[in-house]
């Protein structure tokens, strides 16, 4: 059996008693890092777990053998933060159980997409999720011309998300191609450097002091 674990975004102390019961009792955790991992788990005094390692770096071999550790074993799924299976590779372990009829099951928690949605203050029925935006220069202008587009015809917010250190990069591009939008800037999600920011991209920029940070930004149709 497989069962997805949300873990913190950054307080180990904001995770459920079901993800803790669910740790103590998995015979195998599948994370991105033991590093981090081991030191969410060891701060609730949960030791001595067997550890498999499932990052943007595996193997085909590697799915097949995590397959059937979950046939066999109770396995937990878990990323570094966050809702696993989300805009990571845990995604590609999930649907192979399902071809392959291994039960599923969820540990709701933490999620920095809600979060973001929660702490906008805006009535949203439906958004676009967008999630990261490439990294070559062309693709990245690419893409944020088309989500202008989109933006105009569907009338539906849109959010995205990149690696911190791109955090003032992305900020600047914003200013270029939606610099009359309203957007809602959300950093460092359930720490205590946690920061929500609005206006208009340009507002933004000059009312943001970090240079690097974990952040989702949703941008708001006209």
């Amino acid at each position: 059996m497989l069962t997805l674990v949300a873990t913190p975004i950054g307080d180990y102390d904001e995770i459920t008693l079901k993800a803790l019961t669910t740790l103590k009792e998995a015979e195998v955790i599948i994370c991105e890092s033991t590093k981090e991992t081991s030191k969410l788990l060891r701060h609730h005094g949960i030791s001595g777990k067997t550890y498999e390692v499932l990052d943007e770096h595996f193997l085909k071999e590697d799915l097949q053998k995590f397959t059937d550790l979950c046939r066999d074993k109770k396995v937990a799924l878990v990323s570094d933060c966050g809702t696993p299976a989300f805009c990571d590779p845990g995604s590609d372990l999930v649907e192979q159980c399902r071809k392959e009829g291994i039960e599923i099951r969820n540990c709701l928690g933490a999620s920095s997409l809600m979060g973001l949605i929660s702490l906008s203050g805006l009535k949203l029925h439906e958004f676009l999720f967008r999630g990261f935006v490439p990294q070559e220069t062309g693709a990245r202008n690419e893409a944020y011309k088309n989500l202008q587009a989109e933006l105009k015809q569907t009338k539906r917010a849109v959010v995205l998300m990149d690696t911190p250190y791109r955090l003032q990069k992305m900020i600047s591009e914003l200013e270029s191609f939606f610099g009359d939008h309203f957007i809602v800037l959300a950093t460092d999600l359930g720490t205590a450097e946690e920061q929500i920011l609005t206006g208009v991209p340009g507002a933004v920029k000059n009312k943001l002091t970090k240079t690097k940070a974990e952040f989702m930004i949703l941008v708001k149709p006209k």
